[in-house]
């Protein structure tokens, strides 16, 4: 058995990204750039109106009030750039081109109109309100470098880069097995004497999915060795990462590990000296990584928040340690002394604080969803007192 930190070590060592694919802009949020975008033109590619307004040119208003005959209209998506006639104005709107001569555009508020002439009454004030071509980026600029989790602003970018496709990281496949002759289908436990809600891989799918997984699918065995066998096998050519909750323990039909002997599992680590989840284990078979999360709720979750969250952001080509940002917080609750196990109680962020959950039971549900953070408590580590900092992890 090994410490937790010698654990997530052998993880991380995991957690490379994987190739890179093409995909079109549309598929492409949330996944992460694998090479720098470059702007294929200028933004904008010709200068044009910041405001609704009349382009003019400083020296026909020189002497105010005046009037100017309205030459054009510009439109945003005119192609060709109208030319501004001494002593005229042309009517432009938001993103339409302003006209070659034209020193600045006046906002609409603060001009009259009489038929085809617009009255300037008001000195126009220090704004312009033009955007200079290429005053946002130009072409061969690179607007979102390598590595950037295509999130909803970084989109904008991308599309503003004129590009239809772009290279990103491939995305880890997911397959969750959970196992136990006591699992049925949620909506069907009540029907079925001796069942429980199969709730694991629920809780296991979103928080893959959230670090930038694909989840292929969610599958309920039994407890049959060649039935475990055969999903074993078809998970591990389907999947990169292939995550089994449950049977995990040392009873006699706890067949996790067992189920992935003859596709030859090699086991990197096996058990954790951490409260709750010391049967997690990991390890490698035929190609894919094998992560084994206990099967109580809590526990699973937890061991998942600690080991799978970095290993599939890592997989992902995002930055595994954004999610081992440990923190400290003031308790404004007293902890207990901790036991020879590195544990993680699940804790409420409160006002002025963090307090640790009443129940702490590593199969409760219920106080679970309720749980915003880890606390970590070190091996042997005395009581604290509320007032005491304590290390937390967002949960």
């Amino acid at each position: 058995m090994i410490d937790f930190d010698t654990a997530l070590a052998l993880v991380l060592r995991e957690a490379r990204p994987l190739p890179c694919e093409t995909v079109s802009l549309g598929a492409a949020g949330e996944r992460v750039l694998a090479a720098d975008l470059r702007a294929r033109g200028d933004a904008p590619r010709t200068a044009v109106s910041a405001m609704d307004g009349y382009a003019v040119r400083d020296v026909d208003l020189a002497t105010l009030p005046a009037r100017l005959p309205v030459a054009a209209v510009a439109f945003a998506g005119r192609a060709d750039v109208p030319v501004l006639p001494a002593g005229t104005c042309v009517r432009v709107f938001t993103g339409g081109p302003t006209p070659h001569g034209a020193d600045r555009v006046i906002i609409q508020e603060i001009v009259g109109r009489d038929g085809d002439e617009a009255l300037f009454e008001v000195p126009p004030g220090p704004g312009t309100h033009i955007r200079t071509a290429g005053s946002d980026f130009r072409a061969g600029d690179v607007l979102l470098p390598a590595g950037t989790v295509l999130g909803f602003r970084a989109m904008v970018a991308a599309a503003a880069a004129d590009v239809a496709a772009l290279p990103v990281v491939r995305q880890p496949r997911v397959i969750i097995l959970g196992t136990g002759d006591e699992l049925a289908e949620p909506g069907q436990a009540l029907e079925t004497p001796g069942s429980i809600p199969e709730s694991v891989s629920f809780g296991v799918a979103a928080l893959a999915r959230q670090c930038g997984g694909e989840v292929l699918a969610c599958r309920r065995l039994t407890d049959t060795p060649e039935l475990l066998e055969a999903a074993a096998r078809r998970a591990l050519d389907e999947a990169d990462l292939v995550v089994v909750t449950g049977g995990a323990s040392v009873g006699e039909k706890d067949y996790a590990r067992a189920m992935f002997a003859p596709f030859g599992l090699e086991l990197i680590f096996s058990k954790v000296a951490i409260k709750p989840g010391k049967p997690v284990w990991f390890g490698r078979a035929g190609g894919a990584l094998v992560l084994g999360l206990p099967g109580n709720p809590t526990s699973a979750l937890v061991t998942a928040r600690l080991f799978m969250a970095p290993l599939v952001a890592g997989l992902a080509g995002r930055d595994p340690a954004a999610l081992l940002n440990w923190r400290d917080m003031t308790l404004t609750a007293p902890l207990k002394p901790c036991g020879e196990r590195e544990t993680f109680e699940r804790g409420r962020l409160g006002d002025g604080g963090v307090a640790g959950l009443e129940v702490q039971d590593s199969a409760t549900q219920k106080a679970l969803a309720t749980a915003d953070v880890l606390i970590r408590r070190r091996p042997g580590a005395p009581g604290l007192s509320a007032g005491e900092a304590a290390a937390v992890l967002d949960f």
